[in-house]
C-alpha cells in the first residue's frame, strides 16, 4: 500500500510535467472507485494547472477550474505516458495535457480515490482534509504536539501513531521501522510514553520517513512511482517483514505480533 513517502515520491514526479500546463483532455471509466466518479471532473477541461502538492496520503493538482484530488488506494499508482498506448484492464482515469504527455491512473483494487473540488472550495477545509494532523516533516510537528497527541489516547502507541488525526503518512511499515528506532515496545499504550520518549519518536518519524522519500519509496509488493521504477527503501528496513531474523542490534529473533488487524515487527530485547 502506497505510504506516505510513495505519495511524496509520485508527487514529485508528476508536478513537473502538470504545472504551467493545460487539461485539454479528460477521461474515465464507468467502474466506481471508493467513491464514484464525479460528473464535475469535466469542468477541469481546458484549466490550466496551477500547482501540484501533497497532503497527508493525497496528491493535489490545483487549477483556475477547481482541485483534483488523488488518493492511491491499496494498488494504485500514476504513470506518465509521453507515448500513450492502449489503455490496460485497471486503467481508471486519465488526463491528456496540452503537451501531449497522458497521466494515467490504474489501480486493480480500486480503493483509491479521484475527486472534484470546486473553485470555491478550499481544498484543505474540505471533507476529505479538514481533520487531519499535522505533516511529520513540517515545523508544526513538534514533541510537544506528538506528547500530547498520544496522551489523548488509550491504544497502543503503534496504533497512535498511525492515527491520521495524531499525524499523518505514519504507515504500518513505517510505525514499525520507527518504534524499533525509538526502542519502543509497539503494544505500550500510547498515553504512557514519557516526553523525551515521544521527543526521540519524533525524530525517527521524520529520518526514517524523509529517508524513504529520498530512496524513493518502499517497494514490497506493487509500489511505482510515476516513470514506473520501484522504491528501494525496502533494503533499508530494520524489521518489517523479518519475523526470525535477527535484530540487527543485538541479534535477537525478531518477533511478529498483530494490532489492530496489521502485522507488527519487532525485537522483544531492544524494544521496552
Amino acid at each position: 500500500m502506497p505510504e506516505l513517502p510513495e505519495v511524496e515520491v509520485t508527487m514529485r514526479g508528476v508536478r513537473p510535467v502538470l504545472e504551467g500546463e493545460v487539461i485539454e483532455d479528460l477521461w474515465h471509466d464507468d467502474k466506481k472507485l471508493r467513491e464514484p466518479f464525479s460528473p464535475r471532473l469535466n469542468e477541469l477541461i481546458g484549466a490550466k494547472v496551477a500547482n501540484v502538492s501533497r497532503r497527508a496520503k493525497f496528491i493535489l493538482v490545483g487549477t483556475d477550474k477547481g482541485t483534483l484530488l488523488v488518493h492511491l488506494g491499496m494498488t494504485g499508482h500514476l504513470s506518465i505516458l509521453r507515448s500513450p498506448g492502449e489503455r490496460l484492464k485497471h486503467d481508471h482515469f486519465e488526463l491528456t495535457m496540452g503537451s501531449g504527455i497522458v497521466i494515467r491512473y490504474n489501480d486493480a483494487r480500486r480503493f483509491g480515490l479521484v475527486a472534484f473540488i470546486p473553485p470555491d472550495t478550499d481544498p484543505l477545509l474540505s471533507d476529505y482534509l479538514k481533520d487531519l494532523g499535522p505533516e511529520p516533516l513540517s515545523d508544526a510537528f513538534t514533541p510537544k504536539v506528538l506528547y500530547e497527541g498520544l496522551q489523548r489516547h488509550k491504544k497502543s502507541v503503534k496504533q497512535a501513531i498511525m492515527d491520521a488525526s495524531v499525524v499523518v503518512g505514519v504507515g504500518n511499515i513505517y510505525a514499525s521501522e520507527v518504534l524499533f528506532l525509538s526502542k519502543i515496545r509497539p503494544d505500550r499504550r500510547s498515553d504512557q510514553l514519557s516526553f523525551e520518549e515521544c521527543r526521540v519518536l519524533r525524530e525517527n518519524i521524520r529520518s526514517v520517513l524523509a529517508l524513504s522519500i529520498s530512496k524513493g519509496g518502499t517497494t514490497i509488493i506493487n509500489f511505482q512511482n510515476a516513470e514506473g521504477k520501484m522504491g528501494y527503501f525496502v533494503q533499508n528496513l530494520n524489521v518489517y517483514g523479518h519475523k526470525g531474523e535477527k535484530c540487527p542490534v543485538c541479534g535477537t529473533p525478531i518477533e511478529e505480533m498483530t494490532l489492530g488487524q496489521r502485522s507488527t515487527y519487532f525485537c522483544p530485547r531492544c524494544q521496552k
